[in-house]
């Protein structure tokens, strides 16, 4: 069985190298933009890992993760948190 990784990002250059990364590695990758479309993604269905950005329009990284854990199916699943943030407060 395949499994699939919802990758989350607002920037579609990171989200093709995300896609091209783990479709070479055999998974399959369904996309989002924000927080807020993959959240609506995730409660459509069910994803075995998350990769998300954190600076997003609509819902961020960090809001997107609070609310998946509060979904049982998502309380246990591996969410990688990726981004390009600089700033040491904010990391």
């Amino acid at each position: 069985m395949t499994k699939t990784i919802l990758s989350v990002d607002d920037s579609a250059s990171m989200r093709q190298m995300v896609k091209l990364t783990l479709s070479g590695a055999g998974y399959d990758v369904v996309e989002a933009g924000d927080g807020a479309e993959a959240l609506k993604k995730a409660q459509a269905g069910t994803f075995h890992m998350v990769v998300t950005d954190l600076n997003m329009p609509v819902m961020d990284g960090l809001a997107l993760i609070k609310e998946l854990r509060k979904l049982p199916a998502y309380r246990g699943i591996p969410i990688v948190f990726l981004t390009t943030e600089s700033d040491e407060e904010r990391k």
